[in-house]
Formats: C-alpha cells, sequence, structure tokens
C-alpha cells in the first residue's frame, strides 16, 4: 500500500471527502479505506466503459450468432452499431484473406 497502513481509529463518515463517503457507501468502509490508502494523491480517470475495446471485439466475434447483436451490445457496454462494425470488419478481412 502506498503512503502507509489503514486507519485503526473509528471513520467519523460525516466528514469524509464527498468523493470518499460515496465510495464507502458503493463498496464499504474497509475498501474505500483501501482504495484511498492505495490511490491518494493519485488522479484517476475512471474510463467510461467496463470492458477493453479491443478485447471486447474479440468476444463479440467469438460469440456472435448471427441474431445476438443486440444482447452483446449490451453485455459488452457498446452500441448495436459498433457490434455490427466489428463484425463486418471481421467479415471482410476474411474476405480479403481468400
Amino acid at each position: 500500500m502506498k503512503g502507509g497502513t489503514i486507519m485503526k481509529e473509528p471513520i467519523d463518515i460525516e466528514s469524509l471527502q464527498s468523493f470518499y463517503k460515496g465510495l464507502s457507501e458503493i463498496i464499504g468502509i474497509d475498501a474505500m479505506l483501501a482504495v484511498y490508502e492505495h490511490y491518494r494523491g493519485s488522479q484517476l480517470t475512471i474510463p467510461t466503459h467496463l470492458y477493453d475495446r479491443k478485447r471486447a471485439a474479440i468476444q463479440v466475434l467469438k460469440k456472435y450468432d448471427g441474431s445476438n447483436s443486440q444482447f452483446l451490445a449490451r453485455k459488452y457496454g457498446y452500441s448495436q452499431k459498433w457490434v455490427m462494425k466489428m463484425i463486418h470488419q471481421a467479415d471482410n478481412e476474411k474476405k480479403g484473406d481468400k
């Protein structure tokens, strides 16, 4: 952990920074303190998408069955248009290999 150990004192939740208060409500006090200890002072950017674009595209191509583009779009957090674009690009690459 960066910067020392997790606090042993009881946490005064009402005095927490709003970010840490909200985080503690989502993940709990202990996990919030672990995030605090590990990342405090760092500038964090939280990605919009949970899944990496390239890795999601690979999974979409593996799992596409011809009719589940909407399901895959929801599963990986991208648009149905993006899913179909990945499928069409892969099809075009296959045609180019022949």
